[in-house]
């Protein structure tokens, strides 16, 4: 048997196998979504304290100089949180902040009223002013003053000039002063324990240098507290944050998602109730301005939603999709759009076709409802809302031009006569295509390479966008394993360039991560689908031509 028919009949299962493995993958990934996920119950759906920010609306953001939030939102807010929250922390003195201990009074809360502190010593002063002012005028309305947030952590300040500001404050009033900071930066500066109260530490397990699991992330917040109160003897010791967030990219294994949310504070709650211990969850409301320090991940730490909307109950299961049917059907109706799409000017014949459509069809309406997912929470302007969906259209373009030549393929009988001869060079703009496919192949795998590159050196805050590169990446293995010797030309040596690179970024991730990381390496499965065909290709054009004759 000639080699290229050999081959032929062997790579046919082995592309039905990827199809299928496809389409399990995208309905199991969306039902795994949808599972009610029993979770152990919070003894109570009151919290003792509240990082509170107002800022939740489309575009408002504390970096315009110019934003000033009405009191009547704030007033609106807090009789909100008055139901669920003791006290709320806020984190600076201006644009309507100022507003929040005299407010917060009206329902009976205590507020642990924050004073920004940065570079610049004009705005520190206006900060502090206008903090003195309203000690003075709300007294009662303060559990304690928190001068500075996190400032030696941005490195914005010295030891020795955040300890005057704290000193200063202090002085001025018999309110309790504090400082906040991630812990280990109290263990950096443990002088600076003398000019306050209390301390303030933050314990953020999903943020840590050595990231902490969902499942052990209370334990780690437990062993960090008791480890402080060691180390600072007679010192009362705050937890000023603490928190997960419910959407974003995986970090090892401490996974964003609406179930870790509810696992984490319901835990928390548990544990804090059985030790004495005054705690402050960050936070209120989910704040999308964030996103641009932080990438997707940032803007969704969120007891309630941008809209004020509780994100999860504190007793019973917890679903993290609720909406994932809408996903499946997705799939089911994209399947008969492929299979519609490939009736078009159809030369072949069988069932095998119709079923390599739909398969194709099915798994790509579940990878963009996937990518359509990852927009919503990720994309923070209408210019980023655009650009999302049109290279989603564009890796529907793809998938369907694929499908279509993949079930020509699998429909068609494996006999010499139906095997292609070797293809002729095609010229355009002066560049050698190996086939109809090297544009769409070489613009996928570019722009693969440019999101690995960046996952790799600037990779802290980006999303793994697994669902838009699943289809040009599954579409072109299932193409490149049906693709004999017979129909192989030398591919680009762009591509092989790019090909090279692909898996070795994708790597250099995984071990970034630790290995911990399952989404990394659904990443590197992708590189490694797009890379392999055009290497394969690659080896294969560089073999001398078989002698069909044996």
């Amino acid at each position: 048997m000639p080699p290229h028919l050999s081959h032929a009949r062997l790579a046919r299962p082995f592309a039905w196998l990827i199809l299928a493995l496809a389409v399990v993958l995208g309905a199991g990934y969306w039902f795994v979504l949808g599972r009610p996920i029993a979770l152990p119950d919070s003894p109570t759906a009151k919290i003792a304290c509240v990082s509170y920010a107002p800022f939740r609306l489309k575009g408002e953001t504390p970096f315009d100089i110019h934003a000033f939030i009405p009191p009547e939102r704030i007033d609106a807010d807090l009789k909100a949180l008055s139901t669920r929250f003791d006290c709320v922390r806020t984190y600076s003195m201006g644009q309507g902040l100022g507003a929040v201990p005299d407010l917060a009074g009206r329902y009976g809360m205590k507020v642990l009223m924050g004073i920004w502190l940065g570079r610049d010593p004009a705005a520190n002063e206006r900060e502090i002013q206008l903090g003195l002012a309203a000690a003075r005028r709300d007294h009662d309305s303060l559990r304690g003053i928190v001068v500075g947030n996190e400032v030696l952590l941005r490195g914005e300040l010295s030891e020795k000039e955040l300890a005057g500001y704290i000193a200063r404050v202090n002085k001025a009033t018999d309110v309790p002063v504090t400082y906040a900071d991630v812990w280990e930066f109290w263990q950096k500066h443990p002088a600076l324990a003398k000019a306050t109260d209390y301390l303030t530490i933050h314990i953020l397990p999903y943020w840590e240098d050595q990231p902490v699991a969902p499942e052990d992330a209370v334990r780690h917040v437990a062993d960090v507290y008791q480890k402080m109160k060691r180390e600072f003897p007679g010192k009362a010791i705050m937890i000023g944050e603490t928190g997960w967030p419910s959407q974003g990219r995986t970090r090892r294994d401490a996974s964003a998602s609406l179930v870790n949310e509810a696992r984490y504070m319901r835990e928390f709650l548990n544990y804090a109730a059985t030790v004495d211990m005054p705690y402050n969850v960050i936070e209120a409301f989910d704040q999308p301005w964030k996103r641009d320090l932080e990438g997707t991940v940032g803007g969704y730490w969120g007891i309630f939603d941008a809209d004020a909307e509780p994100k999860f109950a504190m007793q019973g299961p917890i679903v993290e999709e609720p909406r994932w049917t809408w996903a499946i059907a997705a799939g089911g109706l994209m399947a008969l759009v492929f299979v519609a799409a490939g009736a078009v000017r159809r030369r072949w014949r069988g069932v095998s076709g119709w079923a390599a459509l739909a398969f194709a069809g099915f798994a790509t309406g579940t990878a963009l409802a996937a990518h359509l997912r990852l927009l919503s929470f990720a994309a923070r302007n209408d210019v980023e809302w655009t650009v999302g969906i049109v290279i989603g259209l564009l890796a529907l373009l793809t998938a369907v031009s694929l499908s279509r030549t993949i079930a020509a393929r699998l429909a068609s009988p494996v006999d010499p006569a139906a095997v292609a001869p070797r293809p002729v060079e095609r010229r355009r703009l002066g560049i050698a295509w190996s086939d109809a496919f090297t544009p769409q192949r070489f613009f996928w795998m570019f722009v693969l390479t440019l999101y690995g590159i960046l996952l790799v050196f600037n990779g802290r805050y980006r999303d793994f966008p697994i669902g838009l590169f699943a289809l040009p990446c599954i579409g072109f293995l299932v193409l490149g394993v049906l693709r004999t010797r017979n129909d192989t030309l030398m591919p680009l040596v762009e591509e092989r360039l790019l090909a090279v690179w692909l898996p070795l970024l994708a790597v250099a991730v995984v071990v970034q991560e630790q290995g911990a990381n399952a989404v990394s390496w659904g990443w590197l499965v992708l590189n490694l689908a797009m890379a392999l065909p055009v290497l394969s290709a690659w080896r294969r054009a560089r073999l001398p031509e078989p002698d069909t004759n044996v």
